[in-house]
């Protein structure tokens, strides 16, 4: 509930703001391809956007309220637990405004510094609960831009805690919103929690259920992803699925249809049935432009797919796992990443730094898709495009 020290709808200064969004994150390319059904032609070159794409709803508010809080404490120390959201431009533009982080980027900056003078910026992930804890003992001013669509993930994993359950949670266990829905777990007393990455870890936990597995090795193997306390002969005995927001919504019903057979296997249907629980807890906009490129990919022939967004970007990553099904698809973090028609650097799927990739754009006529995550900008999305039409000899700007 807001006050005058936890404030979570903003200040009703979007007027005051607007300007400077614009000004920051708007693309006149951008709105004219969206004009004309999603394409843009430039010389021999034709891009086809998504027809979902960029900020979602929550990054949008997340943002907003971030600028809105500069508007409102000009002369006070402003700071933001982590990333506001997974793009770097969008961050570096919040440290422009003076906004210092506290995750160890900032020299000074420090939780153990803060004081009741303070304003501190929740960012779009929520924090730890025993992080909130800490911040509300301080008494900030605190701003809460925590996701609509990741309070319910917490919710869920609240009830199953306090009904005996496990959540089991599909995510990246050092991902700051799957730290933070994990620790929604602990809040309950007895509550616990394991966190499994993709089909293989899962794999494991269901031979854990139905008794092939190897408890020492099971524990060493998810020991980072699994809460104090875990014993999996009994926390694996009732288990209710999560989600990270931003994973790929078809390996989330894989992997909870997986873990419910072998519950089945174990224990039986009926027994198993109240056992074993599952949410679709996958955020709309993340499904909306996964959605989006699947259809992008139905409906045309493309010569090769970009996907711009943060590298540590979850949703991001997913597109590009949908595109490159298909296509040929590079995943870059903003328009200086195209150096050229024959050099372009990007993330490989699966890769964790940067790599080049030479003579990437054919010759002569193409078609290249786009597509963005949903924390990248359509300021970025324009940018790329501008760039790539630049090759041709086309301004498109």
């Amino acid at each position: 509930m807001a006050s005058d020290r936890y404030i979570n709808r903003g200040f009703g200064l979007k007027q005051a703001i607007g300007g400077q969004l614009v000004r920051d994150y708007h693309s006149d390319v951008v709105e004219r391809m969206r004009a004309q059904g999603f394409r843009l032609e430039a010389g021999d070159l034709t891009f086809l956007l998504a027809q979902e794409f960029g900020f979602c709803y929550g990054v949008d508010r997340a943002v907003d309220y971030a600028y809105e809080t500069r508007e409102k404490f000009p002369d006070r120390r402003i700071f933001i637990t982590g990333e506001i959201i997974h793009n770097p431009g969008v961050n570096q533009r919040l440290a422009d405004m003076g906004i210092r982080f506290l995750d160890g980027r900032d020299v000074g900056a420090s939780f153990d510094g803060l004081n009741q003078d303070d304003v501190v910026i929740l960012p779009a992930f929520g924090v730890p609960a025993e992080q909130m804890t800490f911040l509300r003992r301080m008494d900030c001013i605190l701003v809460d831009t925590t996701c609509g669509s990741v309070l319910n993930v917490w919710k869920n994993v609240e009830k199953y805690a306090r009904e005996s359950f496990t959540a089991l949670i599909h995510g990246k266990y050092a991902h700051e919103e799957t730290q933070a829905t994990a620790s929604r777990a602990l809040m309950i007393p007895g509550g616990h929690y394991i966190v499994v990455r993709d089909m293989d870890e899962t794999r494991l936990v269901c031979a854990q259920i139905e008794g092939r597995g190897d408890r020492e090795l099971f524990l060493a193997r998810f020991a980072p992803a699994l809460s104090p306390g875990f014993d999996p002969e009994v926390q694996l005995g009732r288990l209710g699925c999560a989600n990270q927001t931003t994973m790929l919504s078809s390996e989330s019903m894989a992997i909870a249809e997986a873990v419910r057979q072998s519950m089945v296997q174990r224990w039986g249907a009926d027994e198993a049935a109240k056992r074993f629980r599952a949410f679709d807890t996958i955020c709309s906009a993340t499904q909306e432009r996964q959605d989006a490129v699947h259809a992008l990919l139905r409906e045309h022939r493309m010569d090769l797919m970009l996907v711009i967004g943060g590298y540590n970007s979850s949703n991001t990553t997913h597109l590009v796992e949908i595109a490159a099904e298909k296509v040929q698809a590079y995943h870059i973090q903003n328009a200086a990443c195209v150096d050229g028609p024959t050099l372009l650097r990007h993330q490989p799927l699966g890769g964790r730094s940067e790599a080049a990739a030479t003579d990437w754009l054919p010759e002569g006529v193409a078609v290249v898709g786009i597509t963005a995550g949903a924390s990248t900008p359509n300021s970025e999305i324009g940018k790329v495009v501008e760039r790539i039409a630049s090759f041709c000899g086309v301004a498109v700007a």
